[in-house]
């Protein structure tokens, strides 16, 4: 059986070589929704024919926007109900593999060393950073070649970029879209995912925040590749934990609020904002000491920030992040890499911080 996880690496920056009607969905199952595109290539360009969102908290009788764990044959029947619901009318997908259950590490290694020798070094190399058995992961790798200077001189380097998930973690999501009635054509780590919907050629540095409900994860990308991965614990449902205790009010009264205010100071009552501030003011000071500890390793500026994922859609969070990083801070917009109708341009850009894994894996996809 050919591997599914083949070149989890690829950028996928290139694609839509090919003219087909075929549509394709990407699906991405996160800790308290599953988010799906469908795309159609057609004409050298990417039509979005349909997305959505459905939350997980009710298939565990919770709430619109709490962190799940739910067992497979729900994930299951949750996929199904939201491909329903979106409308999705294709069987093609790809699916996103959380972070958490994946290893992004990087090694540095002599630059002597050549690929083909590489490729046998990397495995043994691995096991250093590997917690099982190198033989129960799927394992994949890239060159990320730089110099370096010791007192006899220059030495080159190679310094590699290597990504790993469990077998088992790729058996059980094959299962989850045999279960659906889906054909999965591969599976990727989310993090690369969304960094193909919200990344352009643009080949100066650039640090992406993707703010999910349970997890911020940071990527910092030089000429298109990762240089750095970091994760942080915490995510927008700490913001409505927060808020719900110190209001003392329902979680699903705390998510409406998150919503509804964020950050903004245009309230009433000021100890909302406060309470949204402490989260993210976490956040943001973690994700600024891990662009600072690049710049200083490198000697190079991060150019640019791009917050994306659900929590990305929280008011007023760009001047809070501008004034954390001290740089500019945009939002990802991943729906501007598709043709749609204009009507649901507005709609489109709010809401494309939320889909960016999703149109990821759609749009690699279509590579074909």
């Amino acid at each position: 059986m050919a591997n599914p996880l083949k070149a989890i690496l690829a950028s996928g920056m290139s694609f839509l070589k090919r003219d087909t009607a075929q549509s394709v969905v990407g699906i991405d199952i996160g800790s308290s929704a599953i988010k799906v595109v469908q795309l159609r290539r057609k004409g050298g360009k990417a039509i979005l024919e349909t997305y959505g969102t459905l939350a997980l908290g009710p298939y565990t009788k919770g709430d619109v926007g709490q962190v799940t764990n739910l067992p497979p044959e729900d994930i299951a029947k949750a996929m199904i109900d939201t491909i329903r619901e979106s409308n999705i009318t294709t069987k093609d997908c790809a699916i996103a593999i959380p972070a958490s259950s994946s290893l992004i590490f990087t090694m540095d290694l002599p630059g002597i060393i050549d690929e083909k020798t590489l490729a046998q070094v990397i495995p043994t190399e691995a096991r250093k950073y590997i917690p099982v058995p190198i033989s129960e992961v799927s394992l994949d790798w890239s060159i990320i070649p730089k110099a370096t200077s010791d007192e006899e001189g220059t030495i080159e380097r190679n310094e590699i970029l290597v990504a790993a998930i469990h077998n088992d973690t790729v058996a059980r999501y094959r299962s989850l879209a045999t279960t659906a009635n889906l054909n999965a054509a591969f599976f990727e780590i989310e993090v690369f995912s969304s960094i193909r919907s919200v990344l352009t050629h643009d080949l100066s540095t650039v640090m992406i925040v993707d703010i999910g409900a349970s997890k911020t994860k940071i990527t910092i990308m030089e000429y298109g590749t990762v240089k750095r991965f970091h994760v942080i614990n915490r995510g927008s449902q700490d913001i409505t934990n927060n808020l719900s205790k110190s209001l003392s009010i329902p979680f699903t009264r705390a998510e409406e609020i998150k919503r509804e205010t964020g950050l903004s100071r245009n309230v009433q009552d000021q100890a909302i904002p406060d309470t949204v501030k402490l989260v993210m003011d976490y956040i943001l000071t973690e994700a600024s000491s891990v662009l600072l500890d690049y710049e200083k390793k490198y000697n190079k500026i991060v150019s640019k920030v791009i917050l994306t994922g659900g929590g990305a859609l929280l008011k007023d969070i760009i001047p809070e992040a501008k004034a954390a990083f001290r740089n500019d801070v945009v939002l990802g917009t991943p729906f501007d890499k598709v043709e749609a109708p204009a009507f649901l341009e507005d709609v489109l850009r709010v809401a494309g911080p939320e889909f960016s894994v999703a149109m990821g894996l759609a749009l690699r996809e279509l590579e074909g």
